[in-house]
């Protein structure tokens, strides 16, 4: 499976897309138009190994809803993600098996290499 879930309003988005190799051999899906299940958040769950690692503590409502002075647990990670797309770090670029999660130079790179190493 090849699939990136993604914001198709967020540039940084669109910056890293543009920069990935093989591009058109994945499914793109937008969440904001097109909400993601909870079969695909427990997809990309077991790949990550938990709901933290795709749950973005950067968004501006981890804050205004004082996420950030909560002890969060997996299962409002989960609960989190599912309710409102900001939540989850984006993109995450799923290829072959392999999970990458969020916008970091250090993971956009292991996906670059992965994809052109293929």
């Amino acid at each position: 499976m090849r699939k990136i879930y993604y914001l198709k309003t967020c540039s940084t988005c669109q910056r890293i897309l543009k920069s990935l190799p093989h591009l058109d051999t994945f499914e793109l899906q937008d969440i904001k138009t097109e909400p993601m299940t909870v079969k695909q958040v427990d997809e990309m769950q077991q790949m990550a190994g938990s709901y933290e690692v795709l749950f973005s503590k950067r968004a501006t409502l981890y804050k205004e809803m004082g996420l950030k002075d909560e002890k969060l647990n997996e299962a409002d990670f989960k609960r989190y993600i599912l309710e409102h797309y900001t939540f989850l770090s984006r993109p995450v670029i799923i290829a072959d098996g392999n999970i990458f999660v969020g916008n970091s130079a250090k993971t956009v790179e292991a996906a670059i290499k992965f994809l052109n190493n293929e």
